[in-house]
């Protein structure tokens, strides 16, 4: 497994910008597919985006697709979500997570930041 730290979360007004890192350590996190998901206060958990182990392969969910970008530097260890045109839907706690499929489902994660806050203002 691997140890998550997601950072950059903060308050941003509507059609405003905000990029998320997620720092992996531990065993070989260049290894992993990551993924990023958020919930809403007083909704489910939802998928946003994924990339894979190279970041050939990328996904995003239908509410974020052209608006959102998720990255990776392999080098740095570190998985990038540079979120533009926020809206205040957008707000919700952020949380990266590593796994060894690049999937929408998040039972194929096994790894889990703590997450970071969002807060969109309308």
């Amino acid at each position: 497994q691997v140890r998550l730290v997601e950072s950059g979360g903060g308050l941003v007004q509507a059609g405003g910008s905000l990029r998320l890192s997620c720092a992996a350590s531990g065993r070989a996190p260049s290894r992993y597919a990551m993924g990023w998901f958020r919930r809403a206060p007083g909704k489910e958990r939802e998928f946003v985006a994924r990339i894979n182990r190279t970041g050939g392969s990328i996904y995003y969910a239908d509410s974020v697709k052209g608006r959102f970008t998720i990255s990776r530097v392999n080098a740095k260890n570190t998985v990038y979500l540079q979120m533009n045109g926020l809206k205040s839907e957008d707000t919700a706690v952020y949380y990266c997570a590593a796994g060894d499929v690049a999937a929408v489902d998040a039972s194929f994660y096994n790894s889990w930041g703590q997450g970071t806050q969002v807060t969109v203002s309308s």
